[in-house]
């Protein structure tokens, strides 16, 4: 996720940008652990918002993003 140059890691959506929310650390923060499991969130989920950006550019994008290893991914990330 933070090897991402395209898509805005965000805490909620709506825009016309490809937006990426890791809910259990933004919509659920203050939910307890049963609620989390009631709602379907997890640790390792993420919600991709896909915005009006050419399709070809996202593909591109989250292609090398899944091929870099998560260890290096958190020192690229931009934010």
């Amino acid at each position: 996720m933070n090897a991402l140059t395209i898509p805005q890691i965000v805490s909620n959506i709506g825009d016309t940008k490809t937006l990426i929310v890791h809910p259990e650390s933004t919509l659920a923060a203050h939910s307890t652990e049963q609620e989390k499991i009631d709602a379907a969130v997890f640790d390792d989920m993420i919600r991709i918002s896909v915005g009006i950006e050419d399709i070809e550019d996202l593909k591109q994008d989250f292609t090398a993003a899944i091929k870099i290893p998560s260890d290096k991914q958190r020192k690229i990330h931009k934010v």
